[in-house]
């Protein structure tokens, strides 16, 4: 069997976690680069002290974990302390990825997706994609979501909105798009087909391993070698 990677990735409020959960659910196999982040500051990891280092202990709470909201505050309004803060947080996440990617591979999954939120901003690991998928809604529906989700003034919904590049950009930049304008029942469809078309793919990343090797130092080969693929 082969394995490849799709990247999935939305804007604020498009609706990607409804689109994952129904992934989930059909047994897809789903890295979420949100949950890993979180998982990296957590206190006692390289990351937790780099970012306590330069940022100061004010985004802690009492029990001493990052506030992230208080750090999503100093972040947002500096562009430069943003990219330190990712300088510093992306090379552990793409460690944890890279973890988990390896894991699926070894089980046998055809295919393995990569919840990535800045996938088309960052745009370092589209190469690594053979497919993109991209969860849009129209703007006017994504303003509506973002301000009742979050309390938000229209003001301060269309700027968070502004921080990123607009679904109408990244549509283009998609090779599959999953409209998320409509009902939940119409998103699901659009999913199922999606994963039927990705189960019938025989497109490969890398060919699978044979069988017999002994797993351990394969295990170590196929890590190093994605490593030195990504970085």
């Amino acid at each position: 069997s082969t394995m490849f990677l799709v990247g999935l990735s939305g804007g604020i409020a498009s609706g990607k976690s409804t689109v994952v959960a129904v992934l989930r659910e059909l047994g897809c196999a789903v890295i979420d680069a949100d949950v890993i982040a979180r998982e990296v500051v957590q206190p006692h990891f390289k990351a937790y002290r780099q970012i306590v280092r330069y940022f100061g202990t004010e985004i802690l709470f009492e029990n001493g974990e990052i506030n992230r909201e208080a750090l999503g505050n100093i972040i947002f309004s500096h562009p430069e302390k943003r990219q330190l803060l990712n300088s510093i947080t992306h090379p552990e996440i793409q460690k944890e990825m890279l973890k988990q990617i390896l894991k699926y591979f070894m089980l046998g999954y055809h295919y393995v997706i990569l919840d990535i939120p800045l996938l088309f901003e960052t745009n370092r690991l589209t190469k690594f994609m053979k497919y993109t998928v991209l969860v849009y809604c129209d703007p006017p529906t994504q303003l509506s979501r973002l301000m009742k989700r979050n309390g938000l003034s229209q003001a301060e919904a269309e700027a968070r909105i502004a921080s990123q590049l607009p679904l109408d950009e990244k549509r283009k930049l998609a090779s599959h798009i999953i409209d998320n304008s409509g009902d939940r029942e119409s998103t699901r469809q659009q999913v199922l087909r999606l994963h039927a078309r990705l189960e019938d793919s025989l497109d490969f990343l890398w060919a699978r391993l044979a069988v017999g090797t002994v797993v351990s130092g394969l295990g170590g080969l196929v890590y190093l070698l994605l490593r030195h693929f990504i970085s």
